[in-house]
């Protein structure tokens, strides 16, 4: 059966009667889940069914969950995991180490997804921060350095494939140098071309065979002064194709965000205009959702074969032992433990690692859209 080139949110913990029949009839190609979905595991179990029902087939479900400030799965059902610069902080000082506390992250990750059938997580991150820049990327980013960054990611990549998850590689060609927070207003960046091909754009290439990567709602004044990437075919096509070499399912970041302008069916036509194999809509508002699905065509050409290339590196996980998994994983984190400096108290600096390490401490941090 041909899905349509969309992927949609939903509104609740369970389907509305209203949704169940517009998923059957716009057979959109997956799914993405946020808190508002999210109640316990029982609960996410049912509604991924009742999504793959619907549609007639075993779509694809997504969920943005990185750890730290973006983290839709929280405690008391999820471990609390860090944020990407903990791994970057720990390959700062051991590159191997930092390189195993990444890809056992991103594997216990995958053992908590793979339980609820969600098998898409919108992880890695290439971008490369900058200094002054928004601070919507911040910590989420794995260093300093597009050498970094990009070994750090593919060790992520490597994790949740290893549990069976697929990965999602954003946001492409980069989010780091970002003035502004893209759910609410467009970016622009406007370093040379030059900087950015050997900085922000070079952190994605060693990662270009990734099964599906995320754009980035930003405008490159230097190349296309007019458009952010995702609706810029210059971008997608001499940049994201070309300079960075991505082939695979090419998915915008979410329409309904901020930074672009226009109507929803706008949007949509745009993105796909531009080269986007697939158009991302997170909110789960209906009306909405009926505009993509109006103006996101079947999938076909390349597109679908992109698609069908994606879906088909959906595995079975490893032999995986959690458990040990997470004493391995909690060692490594505490190998970034800050030295007990002269007048501090342990208790103080306990405190202050068990945070910078992921302890459960409450509810994950929250953000509206990946």
């Amino acid at each position: 059966m041909a899905a349509r080139a969309f992927i949609t949110g939903v509104s609740g913990f369970t389907l509305t009667s209203k949704e169940r029949t517009f998923l059957r009839e716009a057979e959109p190609w997956g799914f993405i889940l946020f808190s508002r979905n999210l109640r316990t595991p029982a609960q996410i179990r049912k509604l991924v069914a009742e999504c793959r029902e619907a549609v007639g087939t075993h779509a694809p479900v997504l969920i943005d969950q990185e750890g730290g400030r973006v983290q839709r799965l929280g405690p008391p059902h999820c471990p609390f995991y860090p944020s990407g610069a903990a791994y970057g902080r720990i390959y700062d000082r051991d590159v191997a180490k930092g390189l195993a506390a990444a890809r056992l992250g991103a594997r216990l990750i995958a053992s908590d997804l793979m339980a609820l059938g969600i098998d898409v997580d919108c992880l890695p991150i290439a971008d490369v921060p900058a200094r002054g820049a928004n601070a919507v990327i911040g910590d989420r980013a794995y260093g300093r350095t597009p050498e970094a960054v990009a070994a750090i990611g593919g060790a992520v990549a490597a994790g949740l494939m290893a549990g069976g998850v697929l990965p999602v590689l954003k946001h492409i060609p980069g989010h780091g140098r970002a003035n502004a927070d893209s759910h609410e207003r467009l970016p622009v960046i406007k370093a040379p071309r030059e900087e950015l091909e050997t900085c922000d754009f070079a952190a994605f290439q060693p990662l270009s065979r990734l099964p599906m990567a995320m754009t980035a709602h930003v405008v490159f004044s230097a190349i296309d002064p007019l458009a952010p990437a995702t609706t810029s075919a210059t971008m997608v096509h001499e940049v994201i194709r070309g300079f960075i070499g991505f082939q695979g399912l090419l998915m915008s970041d979410d329409i309904a965000m901020g930074a672009l302008s226009g109507t929803t069916a706008a949007r949509t036509q745009a993105a796909l205009a531009a080269g986007c194999d697939i158009v991302l809509h997170c909110n789960g508002k209906l009306e909405e959702m009926c505009e993509v699905a109006e103006h996101a065509p079947l999938l076909s050409g390349k597109a679908a074969e992109r698609a069908a290339a994606a879906l088909a590196l959906r595995c079975e996980p490893e032999e995986f032992d959690r458990d040990e998994g997470r004493k391995t994983f909690a060692a490594l984190l505490a190998s970034n433990r800050p030295v007990v400096a002269r007048g501090a108290t342990t208790g103080t600096v306990r405190k202050a690692a068990g945070r910078r390490i992921g302890r459960p401490l409450g509810r994950a941090g929250r953000r509206r859209r990946p």
